[in-house]
């Protein structure tokens, strides 16, 4: 993606399912967990830079010993600075106690991190808070075992300032409005009412208080919990939890709108947000990888029983199609595949901009997540030419010769990486006033591969701001002196706000917000746009079901070419000598390249929550006001 965007997290969960004794011997540590767990985050590196935090739990400790460890860091490489940590603490420990070193129960009685049960993140700052404080896993405790709670996610909350009135109701006090707070707060609430009225079923029936702690944590329902703590919950979310005790969960929400995969057999049971991560760590087959079903918790009891209970009843599946487009890696075999689709379906729409010319036509990408959408776009282009080859042939077969025959069969679809990225330059990028003269030069090209003659096709992932191809993508392709720049992007046009995660809450910081404003001006229908803001101020107090997404209004006059055409000229500097063309993926065609992921929230406005209507016309009425403000 040309516009890096903020988005996302990654969870990872791994629960042993055998002794720490079974891992020293079958693998050669007891530390086998905290070796796992690294590699299951630093394969979602991908999904965070700005924090990381890793927690472990000991099970059947002694009272008095120390059984939760955690520790957090924003540290530039976070990842590495968690595990440095760690293995600096744990190396101290085994110099400082040689008799450590073949001793699993002493490892485990002296050693911090070093557990049965783990749970790891990765984070973006959606709305830029990076303080130490953000970052997962977040703690709640409790001098009851039962009653410490830790929790990491990956989600947005549209309701947090409902969920938040709804926790001081029932008395608590919140130490900030944040979603992952208010949501760990809820479950916590709930945990102490069950811990407490199993507490008196106990002593009801006779057990003495130290006898009812291992009942408590038989008898405890994580289900019931969920249930309860889940009402109201609007958003995208899949979020992961360890009770002190040693129960486990991750709850995913009934849209699908965050992904979560996993896998058990006997020894282990792993969580990931990518299907990949858990086969690579593990050595895992693709079909033995389970997703989640929305809606769904799997549900880790203390005592190793495993199930996957229903908490909250699906609605229609609306899995995240960024996660497909640009978000996860592309080494699962299912998104490999459906990116390329992507590249395929929109080569009809490109070879329309070329007047099918593939002969002066050269194919590029802008690196490196269009990699794979490129292969796509170049394949179906080769079939093409093929087919062209093919009609020739057969049409002129009475008079080809030897020679013309090689001179038409070594014609080749011509590609070139003629952009290359300066990746440090890039995190050089900070202040707004030097911003625009050095995003010009975040793109290299590479000189002396495009004649004058040449169209240049260059696909991107998908277009936000625009910023990068207006300021320097554009002009620096302009210098390879091509007759017309053809952009494409194989996602569709990004109209709308996302509220469940991703950094793109306002309105008009999107291109294609900017070009429909454009062209209502030009045609004198900008009129609509206090329309829609009057229709959206009438329904600020409405509940959120009740909230219709007028913002809708604002595209409808225009057919999606000429929205296209608009952003086109917006984003070419007079400079600029060759024809600029920009191409969008359709939304039907992704959704035929994804079947899976059908959110398509931010293309469409079809929101997949009541809560998305409401943010959305919150979004436009900050716009509208001059506000800048989240609208959720």
């Amino acid at each position: 993606m040309s516009d890096a965007i903020k988005h996302e997290c990654g969870i990872a969960f791994l629960r042993l399912l055998k002794p720490l004794e079974f891992y020293k011997e079958k693998y050669g540590t007891a530390f086998y967990g905290i070796q796992k767990m690294y590699l299951l985050m630093e394969k979602q590196h991908n999904r965070g830079q700005d924090g990381a935090g890793f927690a472990s739990i000991k099970l059947d400790v002694e009272p008095g010993e120390r059984y939760i460890s955690r520790v957090r860091s924003n540290d530039a490489q976070a990842i590495q600075d968690v595990f440095a940590q760690i293995n600096a603490r744990v190396n101290e420990e085994m110099i400082a106690h040689p008799e450590y070193a073949d001793n699993v129960a002493l490892q485990k009685e002296n050693i911090p991190y070093i557990g049965e049960l783990f749970l790891g993140h990765v984070r973006y700052g959606t709305f830029g808070k990076n303080s130490i404080e953000n970052v997962h896993p977040f703690l709640r405790q409790n001098n009851w075992m039962h009653r410490n709670l830790l929790l990491a996610g990956n989600f947005n909350m549209t309701n947090v300032k409902e969920l938040f009135n709804s926790l001081v109701e029932l008395g608590q006090h919140p130490k900030e409005m944040a979603d992952t707070v208010t949501v760990m707060e809820k479950i916590g609430h709930f945990l102490d009412e069950e811990v407490t009225n199993l507490y008196q079923d106990c002593k009801n029936e006779g057990f003495s208080k130290r006898e009812a702690s291992a009942v408590i944590a038989e008898r405890l329902d994580l289900v019931k919990i969920l249930k309860r703590a889940s009402k109201n919950l609007d958003g995208g979310y899949a979020m992961a939890g360890l009770l002190g005790h040693g129960d486990g969960f991750v709850f995913r929400d009934p849209a699908g709108i965050r992904p979560a995969y996993y896998y058990q057999d006997d020894e282990i049971v792993v969580v990931a947000s990518e299907r990949p991560v858990i086969q690579t760590v593990f050595n895992i087959d693709f079909e033995k990888v389970q997703e989640l079903q929305p809606g769904n918790a799997l549900i880790i009891k203390k005592s190793g029983k495993i199930s996957e209970e229903q908490i909250i009843t699906p609605t229609v599946k609306k899995a995240c199609s960024f996660e497909r487009i640009y978000f996860s890696r592309g080494s699962d075999a299912e998104i490999y595949q459906e990116r390329k689709n992507l590249g395929k379906l929109i080569l009809p729409a490109v070879l329309n901009a070329i007047d099918n010319d593939t002969d002066n036509t050269v194919f590029s990408y802008i690196p490196n997540t269009a990699e794979t959408s490129f292969y796509g776009l170049v394949e179906a282009a080769q079939d093409f030419l093929n087919q062209r080859k093919n009609d020739f042939i057969l049409k002129n077969k009475d008079t080809l010769t030897t020679e013309s025959l090689q001179e038409l069969l070594s014609v080749k679809i011509r590609t070139e990486k003629v952009a290359i990225k300066d990746a440090k330059l890039r995190t050089f990028i900070t202040e707004d006033s030097s911003r625009d003269d050095l995003v010009a030069h975040v793109y290299d090209v590479t000189y002396g591969v495009i004649k004058p003659t040449d169209n240049l096709v260059i696909i991107d992932d998908s277009i936000v701001r625009g910023t990068t191809l207006k300021m320097s993508i554009i002009k620096m392709m302009d210098r390879l002196k091509p007759k017309s720049i053809i952009v494409v992007s194989s996602a569709p046009q990004i109209r709308y706000p996302d509220c469940y995660g991703i950094d793109m809450a306002k309105l008009e910081g999107l291109v294609a917000f900017k070009a429909a404003l454009e062209l209502l001006k030009e045609r004198n229908l900008y009129h609509i746009v206090d329309e829609v803001y009057v229709k959206c101020k009438a329904q600020e107090n409405l509940k959120d079901d009740a909230v219709v997404n007028f913002v809708t209004e604002i595209y409808a006059p225009f057919k999606p070419q000429e929205v296209s055409d608009k952003i086109a000229e917006m984003l070419t500097e007079d400079s600029v000598k060759a024809k600029v063309k920009i191409i969008f993926q359709t939304v039907k065609n992704l959704h035929i390249a994804c079947p899976k992921n059908l959110g398509d929230w931010y293309f469409t406005g079809d929101y997949p929550t009541p809560g998305g209507n409401r943010v959305v016309n919150r979004a436009f009425m900050n716009f509208y006001e001059g506000k800048d403000a989240r609208a959720y």
